[in-house]
């Protein structure tokens, strides 16, 4: 059984900054890409950042150079830091297994309740 917790959301003014984090319990995340997701009002979800057990990261054309995302394997912990955040950074963030893990681990229906970030001024 796994299990995602989202935290540290809220709202910020356009420019401001944000770190989210994320505990996993489940044995697996410790071996996994582990990943943050955005979806935004009326859109599907989106993949916002990857990052390997190893410390390798990826991350999508809106973030980069915006957003740091990090993992603590000893904590199950992955974080993500926002900063320069603009109106359509507006979603709720989840974390999960990276795309890869989602089907390898049968993870696609093992979401959190996630967390909501509103840039608004």
């Amino acid at each position: 059984q796994v299990q995602l917790v989202e935290s540290g959301g809220g709202l910020v003014q356009p420019g401001g900054s944000l770190r989210l984090s994320c505990a996993a319990s489940g044995s697996i995340f410790s071996i996994t890409a582990m990943a943050w997701y955005r979806q935004a009002p009326g859109k599907q979800r989106e993949l916002v950042a990857t990052i390997t057990s190893g410390g390798s990261t990826n991350y999508g054309d809106s973030v980069k150079g915006r957003f740091t995302i990090s993992r603590d394997n000893a904590k199950n912990t992955v974080y993500l830091q926002m900063n320069s955040l603009k109106p359509e950074d507006t979603a709720v963030y989840y974390c999960n297994a990276d795309p890869a893990g989602l089907v390898l681990f049968r993870l696609k229906d093992s979401w959190g309740q996630g967390t909501r970030v509103t840039v608004s001024s």
